[in-house]
């Protein structure tokens, strides 16, 4: 009796603070999911349609039709980590994360909850984007399996590298150093716009080095069937980021880093 009472209990918990974060996603959606609606349609607009023309072919489509993927990827990216930075460091400033972590409610659910919230967001947003892509290019996934689980995958890295920042801000504005000093420059250099294979040996090897030149490849290949990557390296970095990724938040909750220090 008391296992079964104890998963029924854990199920409850998990499915409110999975809700607790869809419901506050989807209230807020005017800041939630319009804004990186609006940014990714003047992506398409002036880098597909206007400098796009000038540029022509990019490894054998057209110049919109390549950097879609990458846009979609870069929003997946963006929002999936930002949801679950401001969520958690949120929860932490108010100190009620508190109340969960000594609760009996393992460290493990409090972290699958928030990370869910920032995978729903990204791919809330990543389908938002997608549809405006439809507008202006055609999209038609050559391999579905891999397209869905690079997205996927994708977001749950990022939903955990978010929470891992939360965990050592001590103020607001530590959310922000990560994403704007690190996240940024490396989506713009992870393919999004261009192929690695225009790049100089050197720097193809430097680009090498970039976590996220591997999802956007990935990702293209599920969309396009072309990839700069090897799609089997791609998908081995990022089995060993998420892995990494979980592993090192939930000893850090566990530890109660950042929280009852």
């Amino acid at each position: 009796m008391g296992r079964p009472t104890r998963l029924r209990e854990n199920a409850v918990a998990l499915y409110t603070l999975v809700d607790k974060e869809y419901t506050r996603i989807v209230r807020i959606w005017i800041q939630t999911l319009v804004p990186p609606a609006i940014t990714m349609t003047l992506y398409f607009v002036i880098f597909g349609s206007l400098i796009g023309r000038r540029i022509g072919q990019m490894d054998g489509f057209g110049y919109m039709q390549y950097i879609a993927p990458g846009l979609i990827m870069m929003s997946v990216i963006t929002n999936a980590y930002g949801n679950v930075v401001s969520s958690f460091f949120g929860a932490k400033f108010a100190r009620h994360i508190e109340e969960m972590l000594v609760s009996p409610m393992p460290a493990s659910l409090v972290l699958l909850g928030h990370v869910s919230g920032g995978v729903i967001r990204g791919l809330l947003v990543g389908a938002l984007v997608t549809l405006i892509a439809l507008f202006f290019t055609d999209l038609r996934p050559v391999h579905p399996f891999v397209t869905v689980s690079v997205v996927f995958l994708t977001a749950v890295v990022f939903s955990l590298a978010g929470l891992i920042n939360a965990v050592f801000a001590r103020k607001f504005d530590d959310i922000s150093i990560v994403p704007t000093f690190v996240l940024t420059p490396l989506t713009y250099l992870g393919g999004v716009f261009y192929s690695i294979t225009l790049l100089p040996d050197f720097w193809q090897k430097v680009s090498l080095a970039n976590p996220i030149l591997y999802m956007v490849n990935a990702f293209r290949y599920g969309i396009l069937g072309k990839s700069d990557i090897t799609i089997g390296h791609a998908y081995g970095i990022i089995f060993v980021f998420v892995i990494g990724l979980y592993l090192f938040a939930l000893i850090l909750l566990r530890r109660g880093t950042g929280i009852r220090e």
